[in-house]
């Protein structure tokens, strides 16, 4: 670590009050860890996984015992009938659009009760962009209901803006690049208890990414119907190198496995090529790989909030998900905290982040963090769209060590700039 003595006073104290603050909520992270770890090993032992479940499968990928028994483990986890988990999907946007494409059909319509997604969701739904094969070209319409003021569900509106042609509602588990509460597991339950109490044929769908194994439940346990994430965030362990996972109930995630290959065919191919041990090995690690995120995140929270920045969430606030944010309120700090943070980096620490435009995004995103795996951010890296009010956005941490030298060295970067706050 670096000493005290190296660092300027300012950040020497932030540093000092950041590990108190996380040491004060160490043993309540290790609990869910702990709680976590004894679930994942509970399922891989039901599963009866053995060395050959571990080889992976070419071409077609026909028989792949190894694929099912992981679908089946992903399940067993996520609390839902079925799991497809597969290196085919690209990102966490695709899993989300294969399981809306497919359950979703021409005249339906889909209401969002956590404001609108994170910004590569906009061209799927169509909020964004025309022309692109997206919901509303295909003649699904769509509404969103903002949170309230203090970060919750606005029922009110929820019951308002149902209709006869609404088929499923939209929950962002994460705060994703907003300035808002993550969703935890008790509102999740409370909300698909209230929704099915008066409309029981509404499909309940959660975008779960950067939410898996924060907490000791998962939206599955509480009644959702349909989930989707990446598998290089929270449940790759920061080993697996592509892919993601749909999970939910049996005939949902079929409909989701006809969109990904093709009507007929569904979830019975698919090649797992040489990325099958490291599925299994990373999601056997998530929950440790998780818990030091969290640690990371914490600390990362409590130094920005000492050196005099408005972060959320706040330290000492239960988490959901692993983001977590930091208002700069300007270009040049947001620039000056990725650079610094880049140099933490195992890959890449030489490089200087540039802001560039990116698929998916309106703004320029500007991306920090050197990965063993691309755009892993369950490794540790920290983004975001340079717009105001100019928000970096923390996510990951293979360890929170390096975590914390990540944060110390753009606070440096700030410092030697003149941007810290007087």
């Amino acid at each position: 670590m670096i000493s005290y003595s190296d660092l300027p006073s300012v950040i020497a104290q932030a540093l000092r009050q950041a590990n108190e603050i996380l040491a004060e909520q160490e043993s309540r992270l290790d609990e869910t860890a702990n709680s976590n770890h004894a679930k994942v090993l509970k399922a891989f032992r039901e599963e009866r996984v053995t060395s050959y479940h571990l080889h992976g499968t070419t071409g077609y990928g026909l028989g792949d015992s190894g694929r099912e028994v992981l679908d089946k483990i992903f399940a067993k986890i996520l609390g839902t009938e079925s799991a497809l988990v597969r290196g085919q999907f690209v990102s966490g946007t695709h899993a989300i659009a294969a399981a809306l494409f497919g359950v979703l059909r021409p005249g339906d319509h889909v209401l969002s009760v956590t404001g609108d997604p994170y910004d590569t969701l906009e061209e799927v739904i169509g909020i964004r962009g025309n022309g692109q094969g997206s919901l509303k070209d295909f003649g699904v319409s769509y509404r969103s209901i903002p949170l309230d003021q203090h970060g919750k569900i606005q029922y009110r509106f929820v019951s308002e803006h149902i209709t006869p042609k609404t088929r499923l509602i939209l929950v962002q588990r994460s705060r994703g690049y907003s300035w808002r509460n993550s969703i935890t597991i008790t509102e999740i339950g409370d909300l698909i208890r209230f929704l099915k109490a008066k409309y029981p044929d509404l499909l309940v769908f959660v975008d779960n990414c950067y939410g898996e194994l924060v907490e000791t439940k998962e939206p599955g346990d509480v009644g959702a119907d349909l989930m989707a994430g990446s598998l290089i965030k929270n449940l790759g362990g920061t080993l697996a190198p592509t892919g993601g996972y749909i999970a939910g109930r049996e005939e949902l995630v079929e409909l989701a496995a006809q969109r990904l290959t093709a009507p007929g065919i569904g979830a019975e191919v698919g090649a797992t090529l040489e990325w099958q041990r490291l599925f299994f090995q990373g999601l056997f690690l998530s929950p440790l790989t998780v818990m030091e995120s969290l640690k990371g995140a914490i600390f990362a929270a409590a130094l920005w909030q000492t050196l005099g920045f408005e972060v959320h969430p706040a330290p000492d606030v239960p988490r959901t998900d692993l983001i977590q944010a930091v208002k700069l309120g300007s270009r040049e700090r947001m620039l000056a905290f990725c650079e610094g943070l880049q140099q933490g980096s195992p890959i890449d620490a030489h490089v200087r982040p540039i802001p560039s435009s990116m698929p998916g995004y309106e703004d320029e995103v500007i991306m920090a963090g050197g990965t063993f795996i691309q755009g892993a951010t369950s490794e540790f890296s920290a983004d975001g769209p340079l717009r105001e009010p100019y928000i970096v956005y923390q996510q990951g941490g293979i360890s929170h060590t390096y975590v914390k030298l990540g944060n110390i060295l753009a606070a440096l970067k700030l410092w030697e700039k003149g941007l810290i706050p007087d």
